[in-house]
């Protein structure tokens, strides 16, 4: 059929213009396809009598027809109404045996030929059916020529299009969403009615609208199960097709009523319906991810971050320094009432404790078990189970909404239905604080997070950094026992970070519960954390302070998101260690307390502690391996320099731009890397 098709100007895209470069081998197809759909209609409206139009659906048999098609229609509906969200629900929500037998039923009504479920439903609700007869020894209750049965018959076949578009739904909702309303103290039935159904009220009015269609025209189960009674079970179908015998003109114009009823609804469905809320609560990342900021490795507790100063006023309990003039918070927990005890099993496994007001950072690498931690502490996941004591209370048995911990996971999961006032004081109206009050208080935390301006938009009106900055100000003003934060400020740019941050910390110092904080940032670690818990494969390596962790990394993936260079092996005689990747590392005599010969250990070594050299160094140094250069990376006003060598595992060497320009450093050459043994730090493990 030739070359491609071209458009007759440039550019032309949806609207009505064809595509440049649409093949005519499918395009024509296509266009015989669109006649082939077009041609039936075009048939009935050429065919109808207008004149007569109006005087055929004004006949008492066709009005009669009509009001029994509406009531039919109307009861299937609300029949379906009642069945069929429950199965979308167990369909979409609930894992069980035989899942997929039961989605079939559902789906075989679409696919069998009407006559046959006809047959099918006569067989079981029939007067010598399988359940016939008993609903009519017990409640009376016949249902083959009777209006009831048209209801059951049209049922029947409309309800799948109503339960495929719930469960498509429901399956596209984020679990976040309804787990946070949980953590944010919201029941059961709070959740179901604030969250779930209103964003379920696209779909759910898309799918009824497409069921109650569906029952309107309902005709094969209908006149082989129902009947085609008048007055009783003749519905506005069954009616065209007895007109069509005596009354083609009547038939057609009966048929044109119920085209035009079908395109309504099929219009009221396009695109307004159908997306909406329930794309927007979809899983979708927060926007501009933005890098670290701040130097790798923890600092000094105790230094001031850059851009914040130390001449600050005390922080009174409960109060806020940013917060506007005469604002006031909710009280926050007493200290000593949230102090935290756990007993973690499963995949991750190890016990926690913390005091009331205590703040730990938990890191670790991909799949340690960072965000089952804190799912666990929820109750919110299978891979692991968390015995937990709140304030000397036992929580464990408890579901997530009476456990008083607050959670930002890590996509924010806001309320894509609600404004920002109103998802922040979502916590706060959950555990009964009057409306009002909870409006208060949820505007106060917005301006403390610096999105007051923003409190009457929605999530998709909104940058990613914004929407997190909500979502922590709607966890913080909960005021929880425990406050559980997953990456809560990764989305945002350097600048705002570090203002958040500031903001964070000044509110954690007053905060009477526990907080853990997952992080990658070794700034947000040591700016926020009394304590850095780091995890790998499940477990914890290693609980201590900031500057504990810094000097003693217990674990190879801390020491290189410190910036160090991390090599397991084994200890050796004379304070040798012999690299699990071949190669030998002496330290200095008496530098520490080695472990003993064979035991596993990891050595660090800072970048800034290796230099490098065009010829062999002579001298002190007692570590040297040659090498090359394989990457050259701009950190701040430093260089770090990644060599490879055969002697030793990969190191980085970090040295100043003009050191690079003496030797003349470019990837591929060929250098000499020294450390002193006074520079290398044994850690046992």
């Amino acid at each position: 059929m030739g070359g491609p098709v071209r458009s007759g100007r440039p550019g032309a895209g949806a609207g009505g213009a064809v595509r440049r470069g649409v093949p005519a081998g499918l395009l024509v197809p296509a266009l015989v396809g669109v006649a082939f759909l077009l041609l039936p209609l075009v048939g009935v409206l050429a065919r109808t009598d207008w004149p007569s139009l109006l005087h055929h659906l004004t006949t008492p048999q066709v009005t009669q027809a009509l009001r029994l098609s509406l009531v039919v229609s109307g009861w299937a509906l609300l029949l379906s109404l009642l069945m069929g969200v429950p199965l979308a629900w167990l369909l979409a929500r609930v894992p069980f045996p035989g899942k997929a037998l039961v989605r079939s039923l559902v789906l075989l009504p679409m696919v069998l030929p009407p006559t046959v479920g006809g047959v099918a439903l006569l067989l079981a609700f029939g007067r010598r059916g399988v359940l016939g007869p008993w609903l009519e020894s017990t409640f009376g209750l016949t249902l083959p020529f009777h209006t009831a049965g048209a209801v059951v018959a049209a049922a029947f076949v409309a309800m799948p299009f109503l339960v495929i578009s719930l469960e498509g739904a429901l399956a596209g909702l984020r679990p976040s969403l309804e787990e946070t309303a949980a953590s944010l103290g919201a029941g059961p039935l709070r959740v179901f009615a604030t969250v779930t159904l209103p964003l379920l009220a696209p779909a759910l009015a898309a799918g009824a609208a497409l069921t109650w269609a569906r029952a309107l025209g309902e005709f094969g189960a209908t006149i082989t199960f129902a009947g085609n009674l008048p007055g009783a079970t003749q519905t506005l179908p069954l009616q065209v097709y007895l007109l069509l015998q005596d009354s083609p003109e009547a038939a057609t114009s009966v048929s044109l009523l119920l085209l035009v009823i079908a395109m309504a609804v099929l219009v009221a469905l396009r695109g307004r319906w159908t997306g909406g809320a329930v794309r927007e609560a979809r899983a979708t990342p927060l926007e501009g991810a933005a890098a670290p900021d701040g130097p790798a490795g923890f600092a000094d507790p105790g230094a001031p971050e850059e851009g914040v100063t130390l001449e600050e006023p005390p922080i009174r309990p409960g109060a806020d320094a940013d917060a506007g003039p005469g604002a006031t918070a909710a009280p926050a927990p007493a200290a000593g009432e949230s102090d935290l005890r756990a007993e973690l099993t499963g995949y991750t496994h190890f016990p926690l404790t913390a005091p009331a007001g205590t703040t730990i950072a938990v890191v670790g690498p991909n799949g340690a078990g960072k965000t089952t931690l804190l799912r666990a502490l929820l109750g919110l996941t299978p891979r692991a189970h968390a015995e937990v004591l709140l304030g000397g209370r036992d929580v464990t048995r408890l579901p997530t909404h009476r456990r008083e911990v607050a959670w930002v996971p890590q996509d924010g999961a806001l309320f894509p239905h609600l404004s920002a006032l109103a998802n922040t004081a979502y916590g706060l109206r959950a555990r009964g604080v009057p409306r009002a009050e909870a409006r208060r208080q949820a505007r106060e935390w917005l301006v403390r997070l610096g999105v007051g301006e923003l409190a009457g938009r929605r999530p998709a009106q909104r940058a990613g950094g914004q929407a997190q900055r909500v979502a922590l100000a709607r966890a913080l003003a909960a005021r929880p026992r425990l406050l559980l934060l997953d990456e809560p400020l990764a989305a945002l740019d350097q600048t705002t970070r570090a203002r958040v941050r500031h903001t964070l910390r000044r509110h954690l110092a007053g905060f009477g519960g526990v907080c853990l904080i997952v992080t990658h940032d070794p700034v947000e670690a040591v700016s926020l954390a009394d304590r850095v818990l780091v995890l790998e494969d499940g477990a914890a390596v290693q609980d201590a302070p900031p500057a504990e962790v810094t000097r003693h990394p217990r674990s190879p993936w801390v020491a290189r998101m410190l910036g160090g260079n991390a090599w397991e092996g084994t200890a050796g005689p004379g304070g040798t260690v012999e690299l699990a990747g071949g190669g030998l590392l002496t330290t200095a005599p008496g530098e520490g307390t080695l472990p003993r010969p064979g035991a596993p250990v990891l050595a660090v070594i800072a970048p800034e502690a290796v230099s490098l050299h065009l010829a062999r160094p002579e001298g002190s140094p007692r570590n040297v391996w040659a090498g090359t250069v394989r990457e050259l990376t701009a950190v701040g006003s430093r260089l770090r320099v990644l060599v490879t060598s055969p002697e030793v595992p990969a190191l980085v060497a970090e040295i100043t731009p003009a050191a690079a320009a003496d030797l003349g450093l470019a990837d591929g050459r060929r250098v000499w890397t020294a450390v002193k043994a006074t520079e290398v730090t044994v850690v046992g493990l």
